[in-house]
């Protein structure tokens, strides 16, 4: 019965990996392998863990997650992702975002997560960068064309770093869901492996996926959020001898390129214009420029994006 129990928890935290591995299964185990996950036989004891700790862990409140649930939660949060998105298979050019992605986080004020951070383009024109819990941040060709140079894109990074140590992803779970989960795992039923309870149990996390999927992708992040997100970006920047100017720039490049309600960031961020405003005070540090050896690895890496 408890094996039984354990397969269905199992079954939905790897459903988001087995809806993108249906269309594109080389794919979907060439990104796992970029997560650090393991898919091959022999693993459903793994599944079955990571998906019971994955479940327990919506019944706490945001600043309440410890780095572990963070990680199973941001790894099912980022197989929904990819149900939406694609990778783009350029290693040459994901290695390099990784490169300036692990020197920001470095800097940040959560230099180190339970699964580390992993940063990956994604295969498409949407103008859009996404940071799941635990440290995966996902950033799409379109965003990229919005960086003149290394600057620019270390300003998308250290933004969506930003959100990861503000825990920004696990505040849209709803507190109702955290409520109900709690009640659940103290019950008897559950303690008796009670199969209708597990189904809420599962229920609950799948819906509480929904929520961060939700939140991310269609409505986005408060005004306030974001612009807490921009002034941490621009302390990271600085922190790890970027020009923070970066991050103003590439908003003005994007408000040349934003489709006005477009499904792009446009629709889940304030306008880049009302961010440069709050940013005009805090970019105001000793200009940095950008060494010629570095918009050289910049094209070189990113030049055919």
């Amino acid at each position: 019965m408890r094996s039984r129990i354990l397969l269905s928890l199992a079954a939905l935290f790897v459903f988001g990996f087995a809806l993108y591995g249906c269309n594109n299964p080389e794919g979907l185990s060439r990104v796992l392998d970029s997560f650090g996950a393991s898919v091959g036989g022999g693993q459903v004891g793994g599944y079955a863990a990571s998906a019971v700790k994955s479940v327990k862990a919506v019944a706490h409140a945001a600043e309440d997650f410890t780095p572990e649930q963070e990680y199973y939660i941001g790894r099912a949060v980022g197989a929904s992702l990819l149900t939406k998105y694609h990778p783009y298979h350029d290693a040459k050019a994901n290695a390099y975002v990784n490169e300036v992605g692990q020197a920001l986080a470095m800097f940040s004020d959560m230099p180190q997560t339970y699964g580390g951070y992993h940063f990956l383009i994604m295969d498409s024109a949407e103008i859009n960068a996404f940071a799941a819990p635990g440290g995966l941040v996902f950033i799409t060709r379109g965003m990229l064309r919005c960086c003149s140079g290394e600057n620019a894109l270390a300003a998308v990074l250290a933004h969506e770093i930003a959100h990861v140590e503000h825990k920004d992803a696990l505040r849209a779970i709803k507190r109702a869901r955290t409520t109900e989960a709690l009640a659940i795992i103290g019950g008897e039923a559950l303690k008796q492996a009670g199969g209708s309870d597990v189904a809420r149990l599962t229920n609950i996390f799948a819906d509480s996926i929904g929520d961060i999927m939700t939140t991310m992708v269609n409505n986005g992040y408060s005004r306030t959020l974001e612009y807490e997100a921009d002034k941490a970006a621009v302390t990271i920047l600085v922190r790890t001898g970027y020009n923070p100017s970066g991050l103003p720039d590439m908003l003005e490049e994007m408000q040349k390129r934003l489709t006005p309600g477009g499904a792009d960031f446009a629709k889940t961020h304030p306008a880049p214009s009302d961010r440069i405003h709050e940013l005009a005070n805090l970019a105001r540090v000793a200009e940095i420029n950008e060494p010629p050896a570095r918009m050289a690895r910049f094209k070189a890496a990113l030049g055919n994006i």
